[in-house]
């Protein structure tokens, strides 16, 4: 599944070719999708994109009647394509650009979603999400109020976007691993001096997988059409079994929440 640096790979690879474009045509070749697309979105023909932004792993498309909302879900992409190029499959909706590019979205699963906000409103899949992981409102003090008397293990808990977005499957791992922690550690047993350290390894992994194109998956293309190359600097996510990078102790593969967990014995604890 696209995780935070993927779709904010995807932000930055489709941004320069969106912002001041007008939308002169939307097709919808397959509108049932994780929710079915909203008619209201019909409302960008004619519309000049005015900016562009992130919010967890939701891209936002801002214009003058409302906000379009892209959710990528499990194997979905957005790239830029010339008009003529084929159409697949599993291409679902285009959005012809006054600059002569598409925005083509891609999606074999149709888990992602295309949402419409009309403007003044605001979306209900944003409420009650929690603070942006690279952002100042996410800190130890953050992570350490709102774990206090929860019996849930750590990893759970920092995957829950109540608490803070965008830290999926992938970098919850990884993040762990660095800080030193276990995942099945009780979240409210953990001290605020090692939430210093989880917020900082959390911001490290996330600030390095976006900077190196995000993770490589079997369905995920960024928006330029280039896979990212995270993949290569994972030390646990995967790689139950095989020799931790750092102590030569073998990794151990649990399942949690019905996703695959892997840890070190030795230097997690």
């Amino acid at each position: 599944m696209p995780e935070l640096p993927e779709v904010e790979t995807t932000l930055r690879g489709i941004s320069p070719y969106l912002d001041d474009q007008m939308i002169t045509r939307i097709d919808v070749r397959q509108s049932k999708l994780r929710w079915p697309v909203d008619e209201g979105v019909q409302q960008l023909v004619g519309q000049k994109v005015r900016g562009l932004s992130r919010r967890s792993k939701y891209i936002l498309v801002e214009t003058e009647p409302g906000t379009a909302i892209w959710h990528l879900g499990m194997s979905g992409s957005l790239r830029l394509v010339d008009p003529q190029t084929p159409v697949m499959k599993h291409d679902h909706i285009d959005w012809h650009l006054s600059n002569g590019k598409v925005l083509r979205y891609h999606d074999p699963r149709r888990f992602g979603a295309l949402l419409w906000v009309p403007k003044g409103e605001s979306s209900e899949h944003l409420a009650h999400l929690g603070p942006e992981p690279l952002s100042d409102d996410f800190d130890e003090q953050h992570l350490f109020n709102r774990s206090r008397g929860k019996t849930q293990a750590v990893k759970t808990f920092i995957m829950d976007g109540r608490v803070v977005v965008g830290v999926g499957n992938i970098y919850a791992n990884e993040s762990l691993f660095l800080a030193g922690i276990r995942p099945q550690t009780p979240a409210g047993k953990i001290s605020q001096a090692r939430y210093q350290r989880l917020t900082e390894t959390i911001r490290e992994v996330l600030g390095a997988a976006i900077t190196q194109g995000g993770t490589t998956l079997r369905d995920f293309v960024g928006g330029d059409g280039k896979p990212g190359y995270f993949a290569q600097q994972l030390f646990v996510y995967g790689r139950g079994g095989e020799d931790c990078k750092k102590c030569a102790t073998t990794l151990k593969e649990i399942r949690q929440g019905q996703r695959a967990t892997v840890y070190c014995p030795k230097c997690q604890r």
